[in-house]
């Protein structure tokens, strides 16, 4: 790896209801919130959002527990303690925005399970590679609305499973905006080339047009820790450079250049993530985006026998350039746990915000991090 040289990613009812639906027991949020929130609410009586630790940033809402990227999940999140609740953004067939993280519906809906459907499985090329499957943009969102996600692992609660619908992005929106307390959206401009070779928006928009338009609709805006940020957090992120630079000249909301494996092209420029993490390249890249949000093994590469490498330099080189630095994905069963980290969720979490230095984390358990952090933060109080 040439450039990573190895040295030391409605109102308060909305969200009651969502949770009541699912089948999920509703429950006091966490924090100290105050009445109000949406657009018309009362944000000045809410609890801000924290500022003075890394950021907990609930990957796909609270989805170790229940289906991803559902009402269910953002609003377990919230009750959990997350800074951000965290989406992947696609498009419908007929040009809306929806929660939703692969281009094909199979692992996490029913869509397999529909006669009516069966018709629909293609064979369609995705980042470099052929898939088959029943693809997203090959729906409109009354379609989809008729589908029921379902748990992505088998090792997870499947009790949810066939209960909740996919939900748009304004519906995401709507969750946290409010929420009984600040709290910060991440969205992700999930395969804009593929979204924009699929789906044709009228007046010759683009996705990411139509993506940043729905943010400034619900009023996202200012730059990072700016008073109109801090009003309504937000994080932009995204795999593609092209469409971040695109963004950047439409919004002055932070942004983010998410990095997968080094090997790994990029859908939008055929570059490999590791080319595009030398110096030269994050010099480029830190006059659009306040921050990365790597793939934690591209950080720390771990071993054939399942153990940690020495960390790459990439943190020290983000910081080094204002950079932010937000790995994904942190997930608390053995399975994904190095075995530096004895099954010990907590000695992982320990070792990415106090050894590498991160400044937020990716995570399928926001409960436990925020655990984490307040069981830190008390110790340090002794």
């Amino acid at each position: 790896m040439a450039s990573l040289r190895v040295v030391a990613a409605a109102v308060v009812v909305v969200v009651t209801v969502a949770v009541a639906s699912s089948g999920v027991a509703a429950r006091p949020l966490v924090g100290e919130g105050g009445g109000g929130g949406g657009s018309g609410g009362a944000w000045g009586d809410m609890a801000p959002l924290q500022a003075s630790r890394a950021f907990n940033i609930a990957h796909r809402g609270s989805n170790g527990e229940l289906p991803e990227e559902t009402a269910a999940a953002y609003a377990r999140a919230i009750d959990e303690g997350a800074d951000f609740i965290e989406a992947d953004i696609e498009a419908t067939k007929d040009g809306h925005l929806v929660c939703f993280h692969d281009t094909t519906l199979d692992a996490t809906t029913d869509v397999a399970d529909r006669p009516e459907f069966a018709a629909r499985r293609r064979t369609l090329e995705v980042q470099w590679a052929n898939v088959t499957g029943f693809f997203i943009t090959d729906f409109t969102l009354a379609e989809l609305k008729t589908l029921r996600t379902k748990q992505r692992w088998d090792f997870r609660e499947k009790s949810h499973d066939g209960i909740s619908p996919i939900i748009t992005f304004e519906e995401f929106i709507d969750i946290a905006l409010n929420a009984k307390r600040v709290v910060g959206i991440y969205p992700e401009m999930k395969n804009p080339a593929f979204m924009n070779k699929h789906v044709q928006w009228p007046d010759g928009k683009k996705y990411e047009d139509k993506f940043i338009a729905t943010l400034k609709k619900y009023g996202y805006g200012g730059r990072y820790m700016s008073p109109a940020w801090r009003a309504r957090p937000l994080f932009v992120q995204s795999f593609a450079p092209t469409s971040l630079v695109h963004a950047a000249g439409l919004t002055d909301s932070p942004l983010v250049f998410l990095v997968d494996d080094v090997t790994v092209r990029t859908e939008d420029t055929n570059q490999s993530y590791d080319e595009i993490t030398s110096g030269e390249y994050l010099d480029y890249m830190a006059k659009y985006v306040v921050g990365i949000g790597p793939w934690k093994d591209t950080v720390v590469p771990p071993t054939k026998d399942n153990r940690l490498a020495t960390p790459t330099d990439l943190v020290a080189m983000a910081h080094a350039r204002g950079l932010q630095v937000h790995p994904y994905t942190y997930r608390n069963e053995n399975q994904f746990l190095h075995f530096n980290f004895r099954q010990d969720p907590y000695a992982e979490y320990d070792y990415w915000i106090n050894d590498v230095g991160v400044d937020g984390l990716f995570t399928d358990f926001p409960a436990s991090l925020r655990r984490f952090q307040e069981w830190t933060a008390a110790k340090k109080k002794d």
